[in-house]
């Protein structure tokens, strides 16, 4: 019996031949199950530790790359909160001391106006009363001879010439002479009175405008001394005006530093984004390998175990051999690899994947973020000498602001130069950009809807009127926001 049974296992032609193949086919199976899941184990493993290596390599980089922007912005806002102040307008003094002294100069030039005619009427007067005193002294010579000779005639009158009885003719002369020398002196007599009243009214012409004159010249001294003293203030403005100068300029260097700073954050903003996306993108790349290995781990496993019960089925007039088969197979208490996997693959959280949004096909569709008045253009020069990227709406404050899209806030910070900013991400690499708010509605990481309050209007960051700052960027590079915003 033992000779026969040595016989039948060492004799593979003899009668025990299936179970001789039947092992081959079990070690065959047993390879597959335990050694590719554990490679395949071994390959995800060597992965998820080159994962993990490299990731405290990433949050260190990105949380030193945080705290760096996080200082930049501390910076800035402390830089702002220093040259934040009032100022006096000197332009506007500048304008007022020229104004005033312009109408000061116009007083003068008709004081002189005046003055010279006064003095042309005044020489006017003294040769027209020279001319009457000369009249006077023609007259009064007249009415002196015709005294004269009339006393020479004893002055006869009418009624002696006739009762004398002289020649009639001689009568008639002597009367017409008499006639004539009266009516003579009565026109004498009445015309040097008319010369003395010219005289009188002459006189008191004169004294007026004597009187007149004097008074124009003491305005024209005091508007001389007034000229002066805003001469004086105009000196003293232009002064301050060329300091004015001076620290405009600086502002208009701080000006140029926090576009530029803007600039910056937008491009860290845009490389944050872009570095979210490409570690979304290879979590999931990730995932999807792990997931496939789970399947195909899952699918050997399921493949060995139909193979086991095939054999099971062929064998079952030998109970012990199959039982040990099946107890190397699948020892009590050991989970199978690729369930380990599957657990190990949901254990593994994906980061969270950056905005999706649909702002490049709204292009033209898009309302204002406020309701109010554009002004400053995009692509129109400012007074500094550089120009607006974006547009400026004059609002009410407290009025809402909306968000002109569905996005998610990247950026809800006070700004030196830009007040209380707020940006969102619209995904595909847009941006929109809301500044000088009263009040930031949103903080980062939160979702927004179309339309959706954000902010408030205000005049932060040293604007001098209420609104809002709106600009709309793709890739970093400012865009025209009216090709963008419908006004309407």
């Amino acid at each position: 019996m033992a000779n026969g049974s040595h016989r039948a296992l060492t004799n593979p032609g003899r009668r025990h031949r299936p179970g001789w193949r039947l092992w081959r086919v079990l070690l065959a199976v047993l390879l597959a199950v335990f050694l590719l899941p554990a490679a395949s184990a071994a390959d995800s493993k060597r992965s998820k530790q080159d994962t993990d290596a490299a990731s405290p390599r990433e949050v260190a980089d990105k949380q030193s790359d945080l705290k760096s922007l996080r200082a930049q912005i501390e910076a800035l806002r402390q830089e702002m909160v220093a040259a934040e102040g009032a100022r006096q307008d000197s332009i506007d003094q500048l304008k007022d001391a020229e104004r005033a002294i312009s109408s000061t100069q116009r007083e003068l030039h008709q004081l002189a106006t005046q003055i010279a005619t006064l003095q042309a009427r005044l020489k006017e007067l003294d040769g027209q009363s020279d001319a009457l005193a000369q009249q006077l002294a023609t007259q009064q010579g007249q009415l002196e001879g015709l005294l004269y000779r009339q006393y020479l005639r004893g002055n006869p009158d009418a009624l002696r010439l006739f009762l004398n009885g002289d020649d009639a003719h001689q009568l008639a002369r002597d009367l017409h002479y008499l006639q004539a020398i009266g009516r003579a002196r009565s026109q004498l007599l009445l015309d040097i009175e008319s010369s003395l009243h010219r005289q009188k009214a002459l006189a008191t012409d004169i004294r007026q405008r004597a009187t007149e004159l004097a008074v124009a010249e003491h305005r024209q001294q005091q508007e001389h001394a007034k000229l002066l003293e805003q001469r004086a203030q105009r000196q003293a403005t232009l002064d301050s005006q060329s300091q004015q100068i001076a620290a405009q300029r600086r502002e208009i260097g701080k000006l140029q530093r926090d576009e530029k700073q803007l600039g910056k954050l937008i491009d860290r903003l845009s490389k944050i984004i872009a570095a979210r996306a490409a570690e979304a993108r290879a979590a999931a790349r990730e995932a999807e390998r792990r997931a496939l290995l789970a399947r195909q781990a899952q699918a050997r496993q399921e493949k060995a175990r139909q193979e086991l019960a095939r054999q099971e089925a062929l064998q079952q007039e030998q109970p012990r051999p199959d039982h040990a088969v099946r107890e190397r197979v699948a020892p009590p208490g050991e989970p199978p690899p690729a369930r380990e996997e599957r657990r190990e693959a949901r254990q593994e959280a994906p980061p969270p994947e950056p905005f999706v949004g649909d702002l490049a096909r709204m292009k033209g569709r898009l309302r204002l973020p406020a309701r109010g008045s554009v002004s400053n253009r995009f692509g129109s020069r400012r007074q500094e000498g550089t120009t607006w990227k974006g547009l400026f709406i004059r609002a009410g404050a407290g009025s809402e602001v909306h968000s002109i899209a569905n996005g998610r806030v990247v950026f809800a910070e006070w700004m030196r130069g830009f007040g209380n900013l707020l940006i969102v991400d619209h995904g595909s690499d847009y941006l929109s950009i809301y500044a000088n708010n009263d009040s930031l509605l949103k903080q980062v990481g939160d979702d927004v809807d179309r339309g959706e309050s954000i902010a408030t209007v205000g005049n932060t960051g040293g604007n001098p009127e209420s609104g809002l700052y709106f600009e709309i960027r793709h890739q970093g590079k400012p865009l025209d926001p009216l090709a963008w915003v419908s006004e309407k």
